[in-house]
């Protein structure tokens, strides 16, 4: 059974950082592209970043980018996702998923249906 468990979250203040992680286990890590997603209270699920397998490809979210950095460890099978310069409305659940039929991130990147698997999530808060 794929499994991924993200870790990393926390409370931050405005302006800080903070480094998630997610641990890819029963899965073609270095076969599949992988993807943060958030949702907040009350809002659909975004797409945040992905990244394609071979980590040479990022994509981002107008609203993380140059704040936000998505990189990858094959040989870990472990995605990151720095977060640098929080703003209070980067709180939200954060998620990763992976998609192990196609290594490519495409423009459907941030379709979550798109996406079989996922973590439980880790909660990140960013007060003002």
């Amino acid at each position: 059974q794929e499994q991924l468990m993200e870790s990393g979250g926390g409370l931050v203040q405005a302006g800080g950082s903070l480094r998630l992680s997610c641990t890819a286990s029963q899965l073609s890590f270095d076969a599949a592209v992988m993807v943060w997603f958030r949702q907040a209270p009350g809002k659909e699920r975004e797409g945040v970043s992905c990244i394609n397998r071979s980590g040479l490809a990022t994509w981002y979210a107008d609203s993380v980018k140059g704040r936000f950095t998505i990189s990858r460890d094959n040989a870990k099978n472990t995605l990151y996702l720095q977060m640098n310069n929080l703003e209070p409305e980067d709180t939200a659940m954060y998620y990763c998923a992976a998609d192990t039929l196609d290594g490519y991130c495409r423009g459907s990147w941030y379709t979550a249906t798109r996406y079989r698997s996922w973590g439980q999530g880790t909660q990140v808060t960013v007060s003002s």
